[in-house]
């Protein structure tokens, strides 16, 4: 599940997004508007800051920016940095591996091949869309669903798992 910190810092990079070039937006401003609490905000904004992501200045003309270009940064990167790794599983991480203490053979883990399988579709989908994506698909009479992004390319279809094969009941009684 995606963390607090982690969702109110793709409010905020979004929020920071839509300003227009040059213009900042104080961090009292930026937590009244989103409803986000202002300490815990501002504890996300730092951590922004130090990623290259968020331009902050102090003083009367203040406030925080966005410091790359929206269509620079994905919301697979953001995630990644604040919540860590992906991978719903320990074994199928790429970037904080540690072998399950319960797994005979990874080999022939069933609960592991489905997990490779979520983590390199969620990492997929969460590296294909940018912050710009996401602006692009705000509208009034958005009703739901982000449409692919201009730069989206054909995915092949998903595999579907194996099921057993079931006999009709009449030939399983006989």
């Amino acid at each position: 599940m995606l963390s607090k910190r982690c969702k109110y810092a793709l409010k905020a990079l979004l929020a920071l997004a839509r300003l227009p070039p040059g213009e900042r937006l104080p961090a009292a401003r930026l937590a009244e508007a989103h409803a986000l609490p202002r300490q815990f905000l501002d504890r996300i904004l730092l951590d922004l800051n130090r990623h290259g992501w968020v331009d902050s200045r102090r003083g009367p003309r203040g406030g925080h920016s966005l410091a790359v270009a929206p269509e620079a940064l994905t919301f697979g990167q953001v995630v990644r940095a604040l919540d860590g790794p992906l991978a719903l599983l320990p074994c199928v991480s790429k970037t904080a591996y540690r072998r399950c203490d319960d797994c005979a053979s990874e080999a022939t883990c069933a609960v592991r091949g489905v997990f490779a399988e979520v983590r390199d579709a969620a990492s997929a989908l969460m590296d294909r869309y940018s912050l710009a994506d996401a602006l692009a698909a705000e509208s009034p009479t958005r009703t739901g669903g982000i449409p692919p992004p201009a730069k989206a390319v054909a995915k092949p279809a998903a595999k579907p798992l194996a099921k057993p094969a079931r006999r009709p009941a009449a030939a399983a009684r006989k």
